[in-house]
């Protein structure tokens, strides 16, 4: 398979693709459930990866049968959660770098992320990268969660492009289903622990935001399908 036709736009996810919050989760799905007895096992992870809060954490209570509600896991996530964000919350790797090449080259994009939209602006702004960004879609944009297309076919209307114009980058196997089902040009960059995700349908596995083959599909020259 090849990407040859002109990117037009692209499409960021969030938690583990432009800030590291996908390894903050891990590390807060690791704690809240040490404190009932289970251990947060790496399907399980991979069950929950990507998906709306809502829906992992349902996933969470079904897989060890635990007694919480969502609403109560919910409120305990924020509160690990804020103080991790207060002292370990950075951008990944090529983050900055491709935002300022799609600057010089005047190409619009927006985020599009399971995350509800007070957590999104939040981790955004304290990034200093929000402005960057025409739009940020959110679990409240959408009815059907990744990875149903829905939230990529919204953010190619929003960017006014056709889907097999808009480049989506992503970190989880959730993600890249989402916007291969949207018909977009779809690059994983998986971290830590999604390397181990079935990206079936991306042109290529991108190390880090800084890989070249981004920069070439942006310029238009062919990339080949891994």
């Amino acid at each position: 398979m090849t990407a040859s036709s002109r990117i037009e736009a692209v499409a960021f996810d969030l938690d583990g693709l432009l800030v590291n919050t996908e390894e903050l989760y891990q590390h807060v799905g690791t704690e809240l459930l040490r404190r009932r007895g289970h251990s947060f096992e790496p399907d399980l992870l991979d069950a929950m990866m990507g998906r709306p809060q809502q829906v992992s954490l349902k996933i969470m209570i079904e897989w060890h049968g635990l007694t919480d509600t969502i609403e109560m896991l919910a409120t305990e996530t924020g509160e690990i959660f804020v103080s991790l964000l207060d002292t370990e919350l950075r951008t990944m790797p090529g983050a900055l770098e491709l935002l300022d090449l799609l600057d010089a080259r005047g190409i619009a994009r927006g985020v599009a992320t399971s995350s509800g939209p007070d957590f999104a602006h939040d981790v955004l702004g304290r990034m200093g990268i929000r402005d960057r960004f025409a739009f940020v879609l959110t679990s409240a944009d959408v009815t059907h969660g990744k990875p149903h297309p829905e939230i990529y076919q919204t953010a190619a209307q929003r960017l006014a492009v056709d889907p097999g114009a808009m480049l989506v980058l992503e970190d989880s196997q959730a993600g890249c289903k989402a916007a291969v089902a949207a018909g977009a040009v779809a690059v994983a960059v998986p971290g830590g622990h999604s390397r181990r995700h079935d990206f079936t349908g991306a042109v290529f596995v991108a190390e880090t935001l800084a890989d070249p083959r981004i920069e070439a599909l942006l310029a238009g020259w062919d990339a080949q399908c891994e």
